[in-house]
């Protein structure tokens, strides 16, 4: 595997770097325990990272020379980020700004992982032709390799999203609509 050309720019390095840190941190605070000081401190420098990552990800066209699947992707993963902060930052909706909080900054996570399974896959030989054009592996190498991270995603956000909303008192289920 040919690494000489892993990063090609300054903006490259700050992605690559910002993206370490996001990855490292976001696994933390999937680790740890809701809620408490340490969670919003390694939340914060998460959601710096990620500011990070995604800002320089606008700035990179290496690959295909244009805006691509990857500057798509940076879209997603920024309204992720902001979904999952603005309620935090607002405290709105009133009754279930921690749920939304949580169910976004999960998928956040889980998009910072799927990045790193396709990034890597990139990386791989004969999946971008010597022209750097990327061929038709390329597509189905990342798009399995993400299906792999997402579908693992939905089964642990399956299995903790209700720990989490009885931890946090949000009991969704049980709420009865009483304006009719």
């Amino acid at each position: 595997m040919n690494f000489g050309n892993f990063i090609t720019s300054n903006t490259g390095l700050i992605h690559f770097i910002a993206s370490l840190f996001a990855l490292l941190f976001g696994t933390v605070i999937l680790i740890l325990p809701k809620g408490t000081a340490k969670h919003k401190t390694i939340g914060r420098l998460y959601g710096l990272a990620m500011l990070v990552v995604l800002v320089t990800a606008f700035m990179i066209y290496r690959l295909f020379g244009t805006w691509g699947i990857f500057h798509w992707t940076a879209v997603i993963s920024s309204l992720t980020l902001f979904a999952g902060l603005f309620p935090m930052l607002t405290k709105r909706p009133t009754d279930n700004y921690i749920s939304l909080h949580y169910s976004f900054m999960y998928w956040s996570v889980m998009g910072v992982y799927g990045a790193f399974v396709s990034e890597t896959l990139v990386r791989l030989p004969k999946v971008v032709i010597e022209s750097g054009i990327p061929n038709s592996v390329f597509y189905n190498m990342t798009g399995i390799g993400t299906s792999l991270v997402m579908g693992l995603g939905i089964y642990f956000f399956l299995k903790l999203k209700p720990k989490w909303d009885k931890q946090f008192g949000n009991n969704t289920d049980s709420r009865k609509t009483t304006n009719r």
